[in-house]
């Protein structure tokens, strides 16, 4: 095999992006309002791709560094490589990345990212390429079905989104005819109780349904990363700096879904 120094990146479209990502990433979904799409080649081949785009909360999450703009950070949504690139290629082709985002925006200061440990990992890539670790909370945001399917909480609780009403046929298949038909009277008559408040407002709605179809909330946690393209801005962080061994004290350390030990 060859070395990481052997990867040649690229702008690819979203196309080509999303399509590796549906094949390449654990959760195997894209991120919708990602906007740059840097693709990682090798011998000739796509064999990686990242995806950068806003926070879905871009207010909120502005204020992890003091005195940015609206325009100053942004988020990396995905990233995903397969098995035929050259070890250490991920933290090379983030350092790559990092050099063209400098160059050729150089508006941005910093870049966030969300490591899934409780499907995936706790971010070894992310520490490699220097990334600073600001935050680790339990994950209540992931759920899973009964046949092992997995959604997201905001999936399943916006009933604006096409992908619910898909989440509610596969469970509802699982229940029998009529298990299936007693849980739509439930799920219409709370809507009709709830009428009026948040679910005609915002589209949410709650978990309930699905917990009473056998859902339950997966295990783990999320970690919070920000590097500094402008290293001066680190100094306005408004959270504390963790140290990567406060993983191992909060027992978030997991790689693919498995939780390791420290000495691992």
């Amino acid at each position: 095999m060859g070395s990481a120094k052997d990867i040649l990146l690229r702008p690819i479209s979203a196309q080509e992006a999303n399509a590796l990502v549906r094949r390449v990433h654990y959760s195997g979904k894209v991120v919708n309002n990602s906007q740059l799409h840097i693709g990682v080649f090798y011998n000739g081949k796509l064999e990686g791709a990242m995806q950068f785009g806003p926070s879905l909360d871009k207010r909120k999450i502005m204020g992890l560094v003091a005195g940015t703009g609206w325009n100053e950070f942004v988020e990396l949504n995905r990233m995903a490589f397969t098995d035929a690139l050259p070890r250490n290629s991920e933290s090379r082709a983030l350092a790559i990345a990092f050099k063209l985002l400098r160059k050729h925006a150089p508006q941005l200061k910093w870049v966030i990212s969300f490591a899934d440990a409780t499907q995936s990992g706790d971010g070894t890539i992310y520490r490699a390429a220097g990334f600073v670790l600001t935050g680790i909370k339990r994950n209540d945001q992931i759920w899973q079905a009964p046949d092992g399917s997995v959604a997201t909480r905001l999936v399943a609780t916006d009933t604006r989104r096409p992908g619910r009403a898909r989440l509610f046929a596969g469970s509802m298949t699982m229940l029998g005819p009529k298990g299936a038909a007693r849980q739509r009277r439930t799920i219409l008559s709370r809507g009709n109780a709830t009428k009026g408040q948040h679910i005609v407002e915002t589209g949410a709605a709650s978990m309930r349904p699905f917990v009473e179809m056998g859902w339950q909330p997966m295990d783990g946690y999320q970690l919070r990363y920000v590097y500094f393209l402008d290293p001066t801005c680190r100094s306005r962080l408004t959270v504390p700096e963790l140290p990567y061994s406060a993983i191992d004290e909060a027992g978030a350390r997991m790689y693919r879904g498995e939780r390791l030990h420290a000495d691992a």
